[in-house]
């Protein structure tokens, strides 16, 4: 088992330090940093990727974490139908990643899509969706809010349910209202298991890939390339190996910083 973690960890940090075309017939060529240099230093397009997936994570973790809390204070609740309600609400998060691309794809649709014939009714009017460089890393972030709201929301309703009940019936007894009970009692005890949610969403946020291949492929105009998607052209459309192995690992180090930081935000007394 060991070999199996380890040994693609080691390999590909060895290929990283290597000028190799997997298209070529010649041996890898050991270049040290080169490649990490090149990647801080001398390529835009991964400074702009790496921008744009730090920026697609926090747009699509914010909303998934707005929301998702939303929705367990609601499922919280007691009324007619909540199971069901409840069961409903989780489909999206079952689905396969690919059939929903596929299915928003033909929704995103500008002249055959349902999506611009809500907007239009609410007055927003004609969008292009991820046909625009400036909609489609949105249309991308709505996607995947979609996706995994459900998941936030049960890791939330998991914490409302192991909630004490004496801070609240303290709280009523003082009068406090609904809002002042859930901004100075809900929301500070829930925010251990919040962090846990949000960590697990922004590492799978970060690396998220089958949603974005399948829509956009990083277009149009690279407004939708992420780091993933940028290492992804570098091995399999170039075939360099060694370029994208720096990627991998670049990657990998922005998931283990966010991550820790996370990790450090959870252990914080606020």
């Amino acid at each position: 088992m060991a070999l199996i973690i380890v040994y693609p960890v080691l390999y590909t940090g060895w290929m990283s330090l290597q000028e190799w075309y997997a298209s070529s017939v010649t041996l890898p060529k050991f270049i040290a940093l080169a490649n990490y240099q090149h990647l801080a230093f001398a390529d835009p397009r991964f400074r702009e990727a790496f921008f744009r997936t730090l920026y697609f994570a926090a747009l699509v973790v914010s909303g998934e974490a707005v929301l998702g809390v939303a929705m367990a204070l609601l499922f919280n609740r007691e009324f007619w139908g909540r199971g069901l309600v409840r069961t409903l609400s989780i489909l999206p998060m079952v689905a396969t990643p690919t059939a929903i691309a596929l299915i928003f794809v033909m929704m995103y649709h500008p002249t055959l899509g349902v999506m611009n014939y809500l907007v239009t009714r609410v007055g927003v009017g004609p969008l292009k969706w991820t046909y625009s460089s400036h909609t489609a890393l949105y249309a991308l972030a709505l996607v995947d809010v979609w996706e995994w709201t459900p998941l936030v929301m049960l890791i939330a309703l998991a914490g409302l349910a192991a909630l004490p009940r004496e801070p609240y019936e303290s709280a009523v007894i003082d009068g406090a209202s609904g809002p002042t009970i859930l901004w100075h009692i809900t929301l500070p005890l829930l925010r251990p298991i919040l962090i846990v949610a949000v960590l697990f969403r922004a590492i799978d946020a970060i690396k998220t890939f089958d949603i974005i291949f399948i829509m956009t492929q990083g277009g149009p105009s690279n407004a939708s390339e992420t780091i993933n998607l940028l290492l992804f052209n570098q091995a399999f459309s170039y075939f360099n190996i060694g370029y994208a192995s720096s990627m991998a690992v670049a990657l990998f180090a922005i998931v283990m910083g966010a991550s820790l930081i996370l990790m450090k935000v959870r252990r914080t007394e606020w």
